[in-house]
């Protein structure tokens, strides 16, 4: 086949023993130690939240998305799970991120009110997680070609050589083959993620407040969902010639970032309270309070902001960037590091 990508890797990394590594697992955990230190520690680090805590909640955070992700698949694939362990086997790929939304999402808000911190820019946080550590897990998808379009001749269509990728059949009617050149779905998405973070860092170096780049992130991400599963053929067509997927996204767009914008407004659209330079815990109003509220954050729980010249080198994805040219990072304009400047 000439003029195709041709992918041969076998999806088993290496073995130790009886127990296989697989490239989708190994690609997840590079995926979380990544954005950690690229995406969700320097955002939530310059914004007053301590060490300890960013490493507790990213931890529960990545625990409950995983399991949010997974279970979710699972309702979507009630026909292709035949034996209890088809409900765990995450090494032949499937997670649903939605549900590592969702998942995460409840996590975030649960432990940010436990604990008395800044909610939204937790969420922020988690946000820039997402769209650093998406794109390096979606490698795993793309190794074992679970995210597929349909046959395509394109330069970059790829087909799969190796007898144990995970081919999968939509319908009793339609399987992939190997051999067969297809639409590289997972790498589009991999390549919409990354759009979806430019923006995102955009936001961020604007001085947006706390909340607008996780109402942004679901935005977009349920956009790209749904213009991209017309591609995707991995997955079956449901309900009015749309895909789980897409009528996901829809419901995310429709309600979910209403849903958002509603309660960012209504917690004070983001913004600081005064005297804490933006660290203070927004959370949902006060039982009897009219409209916004915030509480004192757990004592300890959150310190002064760490400036942008940090020495302790967190810096984000533009920051980086900034380093490598010599420029600074943009400084909002007329606004405080709580109003979501970095």
């Amino acid at each position: 086949m000439l003029g195709v990508i041709q992918i041969g890797i076998d999806p088993t990394a290496f073995r130790i023993g009886s127990l296989a590594i697989h490239w989708y697992g190994v690609m997840y955990v590079v995926a979380f130690v990544v954005a950690y230190y690229l995406g969700a520690k320097p955002h939530a680090r310059r914004r007053g939240i301590k060490q300890e805590r960013i490493e507790l909640l990213v931890s529960w955070t990545i625990l409950w998305g995983l399991v949010g992700g997974r279970l979710y698949y699972d309702v979507q694939s009630l026909s292709q799970l035949h034996s209890p362990v088809d409900w765990i086997a995450v090494w032949n790929g499937g997670m649903a991120f939605y549900g590592a939304i969702i998942g995460s999402v409840a996590t975030i808000v649960f432990l940010g009110w436990r604990w008395r911190l800044p909610i939204w820019v937790l969420l922020d946080a988690g946000a820039m997680f997402a769209v650093v550590g998406q794109p390096i897990g979606r490698i795993g998808n793309i190794i074992n070609g679970d995210i597929l379009g349909g046959p395509s001749n394109l330069p970059w269509a790829t087909a799969y050589t190796n007898p144990n990728a995970v081919l999968q059949c939509p319908s009793v009617q339609s399987c992939f083959h190997l051999d067969t050149a297809y639409q590289p779905a997972g790498a589009y998405e991999a390549l919409a993620t990354l759009l979806i973070l430019l923006i995102l860092v955009w936001l961020r170096r604007r001085g947006v407040r706390p909340g607008v780049m996780i109402i942004s992130y679901v935005a977009l991400y349920s956009i790209s969902q749904f213009a991209l599963g017309f591609v995707r053929e991995s997955e079956p067509v449901v309900w009015l010639g749309l895909k789980e997927l897409q009528l996901t996204a829809v419901v995310a767009f429709v309600v979910g970032v209403p849903g958002l914008v509603w309660l960012w407004w209504r917690t004070g659209g983001g913004a600081a309270a005064s005297g804490t330079e933006g660290v203070a815990a927004v959370t949902l109003p006060a039982e009897g309070a009219p409209g916004s509220a915030a509480t004192e954050a757990e004592p300890g729980a959150v310190e002064k902001p760490v400036p942008a010249a940090d020495a302790s080198g967190d810096d984000g994805p533009e920051e980086a960037s900034a380093a490598a040219t010599g420029s600074a990072p943009a400084q909002p304009a007329g606004g405080s590091p709580g109003e979501g400047g970095s």
